[in-house]
């Protein structure tokens, strides 16, 4: 048996990278998952789907713009229609956003990346939790960044969200826990997405400074820590953010 059998739940953002990642190797542990993601990347959810599926495991789609919270009702309530309980919840969908020093940023580009970063991890949450209180207890993981623990030059927005995020994650675990209910992030470094493929080597080069080792992470080596946060193998663990980075913020 794997660490999620007999579980179910869902996952923002998993039409590609740390997102999908996560939702294959939780369908894979025998979880059932529904992938979720923005109407222009149904494509990329379905695939995400179709992967599991060739797997031999269980997985729908399903659309959801984190900032909209009627389409995190209609998430939750789509996991508990499909398999009848919300057993975990992985919320990763975000933006990425900067290269301006703070004082040249645009009052509507820091507003966007906090409403998907921040306020849609907020409206994803209180919705999951008011499912698993009703169900008896889960486990939601946030996904940060390394940029949630540190400063990080001309990304001020995102920084911000992320921090933000850490908060968040450790009030409702504290709120939360004789409820059963467990609330933990993970702090990703330089992970091998889209941003990453984008960037000149110079930029990567930039980025990797910090860290302890020199590559470029992959979003399977998230995942992993993501789903162990969210199976019963981390039972004694609640309101951590766990760097995944290559030991960049203990370089820092």
């Amino acid at each position: 048996m794997g660490s999620m059998e007999g579980k179910s739940g869902l996952v923002t953002g998993a039409a590609s990278g740390i997102g999908r990642a996560t939702a294959v190797r939780a369908a894979a542990e025998g979880a059932s998952v529904l992938v979720s993601d923005l109407e222009s990347a149904r494509e990329g959810g379905e695939e995400t789907v179709a992967i599991i599926g060739k797997a031999g495991g269980t997985a729908e789609f399903q659309v959801c713009d984190v900032a909209q919270p009627a389409d995190h009702d209609a998430l939750v309530a789509g996991v508990l229609e499909r398999w009848g309980r919300l057993d975990f919840a992985h919320n990763n969908a975000g933006v990425g956003g900067g290269g301006k020093l703070l004082a040249d940023i645009a009052d509507e580009e820091f507003d966007r990346v906090i409403a998907i970063n921040l306020r849609g991890v907020f409206l994803g949450m209180k919705r999951q939790i008011r499912a698993m209180l009703a169900g008896g207890g889960g486990s939601i993981v946030n996904t940060a960044s390394n940029a949630g623990l540190r400063g990080v030059r001309r990304l001020a927005p995102y920084t911000a969200a992320k921090h933000g995020l850490v908060g968040l994650t450790k009030n409702a675990a504290v709120e939360y826990a004789e409820d059963l209910i467990r609330v933990n992030a993970v702090a990703p470094g330089t992970i091998m997405t889209g941003f990453a493929r984008g960037a000149s080597p110079e930029r990567l080069a930039q980025i990797m400074k910090p860290q302890a080792l020199q590559r470029i992470g992959e979003p399977e080596e998230v995942a992993a820590a993501v789903v162990w946060l969210m199976s019963d193998d981390a039972s004694f663990v609640t309101g951590v953010t766990l760097p995944v980075d290559a030991g960049s913020v203990a370089g820092w």
